[in-house]
Formats: structure tokens, sequence, C-alpha cells
């Protein structure tokens, strides 16, 4: 809540894992006092909540002389902790050897390394499990406190635990971190992956497994398809555009495919270990974080598949102007954007070195360029920058509005529009045939009609229906001329 995000000091940081932390993850006892009725000593939280197992609390430190301290300092700095990295990381056991929660362990899952606010840290660590029991496990805080677990070689600590609320069938995977930056002092951040693991449980979830069923059938006769007319097309295959699209969207969906199958499988082996020894700590924070992951691969997928619509209505006339546009005016788009991007980054680096040390906007380049974006859009704060900066800040940011809003987006506009009036200066040269879509459809539908009358009579006026069969065939050799029109 609030107090876990102004925490600021590891003080404060034991004191939240001794009091709110113990007594958020441990919900014995209902509002009235009376004891909740339990399968295995259970926690329920916010009593609907069931905790997995118990929760697991890990640290990452660096070794000392990880830095390197001035020679007018030493004197004073006998010791130097540097920020976290992989090959600075401290592996070695300390104080009490007997114990697990002083022994370095590398991690045996499949979890990705965790990217935090100011670092990148490895899977591994010091780490100990709590208790599930509310008493043993505030011994268990206590007595690491009491004999300095925390030390300052300490760069980052998580707090992992995942919950199973049974009425939504979903899973919470909940990983609470404290970073410990070389500077001093604690930032705190969290997350919170709410997926359903376990699909399959309703009758509308099986008819979901249906349509997903008929969805790998599609994606195998699809990928039959695809196989035939590259081997058709050969080299030529790759020259078309939507044909890469249709190997992207192929991919994501083969990925799409295997990862279901692997979840279903994990999840299944996470659960019977987990009721086999409830004790333990059930890693699911690599499938949660991996089913994020999934979820963004079908949205991605998903997105792609509604831009593949734009093949199927090329012919109408619309389209083809706006599509004829973007392709004569590409070169164009592209000379711009070159220059463009020389002033646009020019300027992010400006109020980088600026005002990076004082506005938390321009803390980084990154956050210089999203910023400048965001100027664009007119979402910014211009009092921060004049702040930091009486002279410089207002001479930026009215130079800046100046040359890239209204000089240079202008221009963006102008090409296109240019662009546009003369393709559809072009297209008013060509006859409406241009939409031949519904007049090929309506010749072909009376010739069909004047057919089917002519049969009915016999064939009485055999030189009607050749006339009428030359109109058709007329008709499908005048038909491909109006498409390279239009095209």
């Amino acid at each position: 809540g609030e107090g876990y995000c102004k925490i600021s000091s590891q003080r404060w940081y034991l004191l939240f894992l001794e009091g709110p932390l113990l007594n958020g993850l441990y919900w014995n006892t209902w509002y009235t006092e009376n004891s909740t009725s339990s399968y295995r000593n259970s926690s329920h939280i916010y009593y609907e909540n069931l905790l997995l197992g118990v929760a697991q609390i890990r640290q990452l430190k660096v070794r000392n002389n990880t830095c390197s301290v001035y020679p007018s300092f030493r004197a004073f700095m006998r010791e130097c902790y540097g920020q976290y990295s992989y090959n600075h990381e401290d592996r070695e056991s300390f104080g009490f050897k007997n114990d697990t929660a002083w022994h370095y362990y590398t991690s045996a899952t499949l979890a990705p390394w965790h990217w935090g606010l100011i670092g990148l840290y490895s899977t591994g660590g010091f780490m100990f499990i709590l208790s599930k029991s509310k008493g043993q496990s505030l011994q268990m805080v206590t007595f690491l406190k009491e004999h300095s677990w925390i030390t300052r070689g300490t760069r980052v600590v998580f707090i992992d635990f995942s919950m199973y609320n049974a009425n939504v069938n979903l899973f919470c995977i909940v990983r609470l971190t404290m970073e410990f930056p070389a500077t001093g002092g604690i930032i705190p951040s969290w997350q919170f992956h709410s997926v359903k693991l376990l699909r399959y449980v309703t009758y509308y979830d099986y008819f979901l497994a249906s349509c997903e069923v008929i969805f790998c059938l599609f994606i195998f006769t699809f990928l039959i398809q695809e196989f035939i007319k590259l081997r058709k097309l050969k080299g030529d295959y790759f020259r078309d555009a939507w044909n890469w699209l249709d190997m992207l969207l192929l991919l994501l969906s083969l990925f799409a495919i295997a990862f279901n199958i692997y979840r279903t499988i994990e999840v299944s082996s996470l659960m019977e270990n987990l009721l086999s020894n409830s004790d333990s700590y059930p890693d699911f924070y690599f499938l949660g974080f991996w089913q994020t992951r999934y979820n963004n691969m079908i949205s991605v997928n998903v997105f792609f598949a509604w831009i593949k619509i734009f093949k199927y209505i090329s012919f109408n006339k619309t389209m083809t102007q706006l599509s004829s546009t973007l392709s004569r005016c590409a070169k164009d788009i592209i000379g711009f954007a070159i220059m463009f991007f020389i002033i646009f980054f020019a300027y992010a680096q400006l109020g980088y070195l600026v005002f990076g040390s004082q506005v938390d906007e321009f803390s980084t380049f990154q956050n210089c360029i999203f910023t400048q974006f965001r100027i664009v859009l007119g979402d910014f704060n211009f009092a921060d920058i004049e702040h930091a900066n009486r002279i410089l800040g207002p001479i930026y940011f009215i130079t800046f509005v100046f040359f890239v809003f209204f000089v240079l987006l202008n221009m963006f506009l102008a090409i296109i529009n240019d662009t546009y009036s003369e393709v559809k200066a072009d297209f008013s040269v060509i006859p409406n045939l241009c939409c031949f879509i519904d007049t090929l459809q309506n010749k072909r539908r009376d010739a069909l009609l004047l057919s089917v009358k002519e049969s009915k009579i016999a064939l009485q006026s055999p030189i009607m229906d050749s006339h009428i069969s030359q109109n058709y065939l007329s008709w499908d050799n005048v038909a491909p001329i109006l498409i390279g029109r239009c095209l």
C-alpha cells in the first residue's frame, strides 16, 4: 500500500517484513477474531485468495572493492560496493554456514532475469522460505534481522508468492522488489501477474478448447498452403510484402500453440508438487511472466491479422487511392524522416544534458525522446524545465515547439496532401470503371441469367447464344486491363 511505496531505508524495510508483510500473508482469523477453517493450515488472503505454499525472500549482493575510489579518498573509504552487475555478484557464503539462507543458490527454473528500475538482476541469490506458521516466520525474519542478513553489499531483495482465487479461476503471481542503489536508500517496485493458468474448467472453457482445436487445424492448413506457394514461386515469393506478413502470422501462431501445450503440462506438474508438499515455495513466477508474454504475442498476432484485411479490400477505389498515395510519397517521407529525426535527436540530447540531473522526464536519453513526443501532443509540464534552468528551459521549449511542431510536422502533412492531390487527379482521368468489382459481378450475373433463359428455349437461337458467350468472354479479357489501370 502507501506505506510500502514510502519505504526508503533498511530500517523501514525490516519493519515492513516483520509487520505489514506477515500480517498480509497470514489471514488465519475473521474480523470477529474467530479462526478460519483452512486446509493444511493454509492462508486465505482477504478471505478469498488461497496462498499457494509459502513465500520466498531472495537477495542479490555485490562484492567489496567492485568500484574505484579516487586516491585522495582511499584513506577514508576502506569499503566500496559498486552497482549491481552479474560479474560483480557476490556468491560466497556468509554468516551462519549451516543455514540455507546464508548460502548462494542458482536458479533451476526458466524464469528470466528481473528488469528492475535501476538494474537487471539474475535469477539466483541468497534465499530463504517462510513457514506455514506466522509465528515461525516472524522468528525467522527476526533472526535474519539480528544477524545482518541484509548487508552493505545487498543490491536487491525479492519477495515472491502466489495466490489462487477459485471464485474467478485466476492466479495472482506477486513479486515485491526492493532495490538498494549504490547511492544509498531503497527504491520499491512491484509486479502483479493475474493470469488464467487452469484453462479448462467450465463448459465455456471446453467450448473455447474446441475453438482452439479448429484454430490449430486452420493454422496447419494455412502452413501447407504457404509451403506449396513457396515451392511454386520460389524466390518470387519473398518479393511480396503480404507473404512476409503471412509468414509472421504463421510463426506467431505456431509459438502460441507450442506455449499453450507447454503451459498446460507445466501447470499440472506444479500443482502435483504443491499438493504433495504444501510447505514449499511453488515457482509460478516464470509461468506468469511467460503467460504475459504469450498474451502480448497473441495481441500482436491479432493486430497483424486485422492489417491483413487491407489485402482483400485494396480493390476498392478509396483504398486504392490511399495505398497509391503512401507508396508514391514513400521516398519523400523517408528523406523527410531523416531530417526530422536529426533535429529531434539533437533536441533530445540537449534536453538530456541540460535537464537530466534535475527533471525526471529527462533523466535518461530514452525518457527525453518520449518526453518530446509528449510535448508535441501537449502533455508536458513546462514549469519543471523552467525551474531547472530559467534561461535554457524556455529557449529549449519555444524553439522545439516552433521547429518541430509548427514547421516539420506541417511539412510532413504537406508531402502527404500534395501526393494525395496528384493521385486523386490521376484517378479522375480514369473512368468510373475503376470500381470494376461491382461491374464485373453485374456483367457475370447478367450473362448467367441470359444463358439460363436461352437454355429454356432449347437453343432456338444459336446466334444469340454465341453473342452472349462472346460478351461474357470479352468481359473476361477487359477485366484484367481495368484492374491494371486501377492499380
